[in-house]
């Protein structure tokens, strides 16, 4: 991501289709088991049955190009997350997380010499030279850390983990990311927090932020028009928090154009130009031409309404309800990846971008491998 900030996608769908073909040749019931068996809990239902309502608004979508568009982007590196996170925890070999930190330090490494020279590798690779550019490869980071630490820690390679913590945080706050240091700084209050709280008390707390993101998607930028001050604007102004506001509110008011369906799913690429483009206040329109609210759960809100809220609002809920039963450390790990991209989803990119559901596929595979014991690398008996 480093050195090609679109190479996720590729990467976890190449890894994917390997595991998926070693798990076959291995044992094809076990891996039939592991493939489908989350899928016939609660969990997994409820995130076939908001799929299947991404793919029913297909049915009113004024644009169905644009649709399709976002479905051939999303599904594929969803369906490869997925995959590679339930198989290959217990399938990796010793080398893996130690080679994986290395990888890290190295992008993050990069990140911080290439901005503090000019971007040199850029100019040689004839990429695009903007500082910018690195946002993508410091928020994989911000996900794959914790996980990836939780891992080395777990097999006693406590000095690589912190140093791969330490040069992780450094690249992200050296980026000109504000959606990943504020994912860094959501990240590590959660994981605090819950080392402090009992149990329940942590998965509460990030309950509650969740279901309040998606509950006040729609009104969040009338809320902040009221509520930030005037100073707030100035400081974080090379974050384009006016811009960020307008966007929201413009989106906000495309929601009361169709609260219950939606305009359909992929349709913020094109939303201005949607019939209920028309019903918003024309001062709210010109802002609809971004591409997409900077807020993912607004662009639930937007694209698939109140049902497809309700299903999201659902799957998060049930999300936490099975991080209860972890242990003290993977359980903390969890919820601070979890308060670190949603704080990024609630101010940053579109909801179906590949890229992202690549690097949470990766961040939940490492999680999953840090559950198990210290030198086992076989999932039969891991649940």
């Amino acid at each position: 991501m480093a050195l090609a900030n679109r190479s996720s996608p590729l990467l976890v769908g190449l890894a994917a289709l390997l595991f998926l073909a070693a798990a076959l040749a291995e044992d094809r019931a076990e891996a039939r088991l592991l493939l489908l068996s989350p899928l016939r809990k609660p969990l997994g239902l409820t995130a076939l049955a908001f799929l299947a309502w991404c793919c029913v608004s297909f049915a009113w979508t004024p644009f169905p190009e644009a649709s399709a568009r976002s479905a051939r982007e999303f599904l594929p590196t969803l369906v490869a997350a997925y995959i590679l996170a339930r198989l290959a925890p217990g399938r990796l070999p010793a080398f893996a997380a130690p080679l994986a930190a290395a990888s890290l330090v190295a992008a993050s490494l990069l990140i911080i010499v290439g901005l503090s020279t000019g971007l040199p590798v850029q100019r040689a690779l004839g990429q695009r030279v903007a500082e910018f550019v690195f946002n993508r490869p410091a928020l994989t980071n911000l996900l794959i850390a914790g996980p990836l630490a939780l891992v080395l820690i777990g097999r006693g390679r406590r000095l690589l983990a912190a140093i791969t913590l330490a040069l992780a945080a450094a690249g992200i706050l050296r980026s000109v990311s504000g959606a990943a240091a504020m994912g860094l700084l959501a990240g590590a209050a959660m994981f605090g927090f819950s080392r402090l709280l009992p149990a329940r008390w942590g998965i509460g707390l990030a309950g509650l932020g969740l279901g309040l993101a998606v509950a006040l998607a729609p009104i969040e930028g009338d809320l902040l028009r009221q509520v930030m001050p005037e100073a707030a604007h100035e400081r974080l102004v090379q974050s384009s928090s006016r811009a960020r506001v307008a966007i929201a509110r413009s989106f906000g008011a495309a929601v009361a154009a169709d609260p219950w369906r939606g305009a359909g799913y992929g349709v913020s690429a094109r939303f201005a130009e949607a019939p209920a483009a028309a019903e918003v206040e024309p001062e709210l329109r010109a802002m609809l031409a971004v591409g997409h609210p900077h807020n993912s759960f607004l662009q639930v809100w937007v694209e698939l309404g109140i049902v497809g809220a309700v299903l999201a609002g659902l799957v998060l809920m049930l999300m936490l309800r099975a991080l209860v039963a972890l242990p003290p450390g993977p359980r903390a790990t969890a919820l601070a990846l979890v308060a670190a991209a949603a704080a990024v989803a609630f101010v940053e990119h579109g909801a179906w971008q590949a890229w992202w559901t690549a690097g949470l596929g990766v961040a939940i595979s490492w999680l999953r491998q840090g559950l198990l014991p210290r030198n086992v690398y076989s999932e039969r008996n891991n649940s």
